[in-house]
């Protein structure tokens, strides 16, 4: 079973903030406090399934008193980009590198990937440390979330998981080659 939510129906990774109200992100970020030196990558892999849309976004809409609005899945392969510290070329670097295991969400009718504006070929931005996103937490020099469908129909989980090993990959060889 696939679980967004904690037991307190918390998102943890939404929940990389002062006081956060996830033990697991608090966790992490206590554990953070220890380390000396900076960060130089930050790679945050996730995975969005059909759950998302049939289950987690209903009861995120009731637990919040929202109307439910039905959106739809990307299928493909994506990064968001902290959109304080886009790094654009690590980002391209990444999808370059998981296009030859699988293809890239295409934009929707609105050059939008859920919600967000695509600002180039299979990258979105979102702000990492306003939203509380885990990906912003150890404020490195490049940052990244990934994201794969592995319910699409034109993958499998094993393209999925050699997708995020091939996205891992890129994301280092750029950073290192960078630093």
């Amino acid at each position: 079973m696939i679980n967004r939510w904690n037991p307190q129906a918390i998102d943890p990774n939404r929940s990389f903030v002062d006081d956060s109200p996830a033990e697991e992100s608090a966790a992490l970020m206590k554990r953070l406090e220890s380390v000396t030196g900076d960060f130089l990558v930050h790679i945050d892999l996730h995975e969005t399934t059909d759950s998302d849309e049939d289950e987690f976004r209903p009861a995120l809409a009731a637990r919040d008193g929202d109307a439910f609005e039905p959106g739809l899945i990307p299928d493909g392969f994506y990064t968001v980009a902290d959109s304080e510290n886009p790094q654009p070329e690590f980002q391209a670097a990444i999808v370059a590198g998981v296009q030859a295991v699988t293809h890239i969400a295409p934009p929707d009718a609105r050059g939008e990937i859920i919600g967000a504006k695509v600002t180039q070929h299979g990258v979105i931005h979102y702000p990492f440390t306003a939203l509380g996103l885990c990906a912003g937490v150890t404020r490195a020099r490049f940052t990244t979330t990934t994201e794969v469908y592995p319910d699409g129909p034109n993958t499998t989980p094993e393209i999925c998981n050699a997708a995020q090993v091939a996205a891992v990959r890129a994301a280092l060889d750029h950073a290192l080659a960078h630093a």
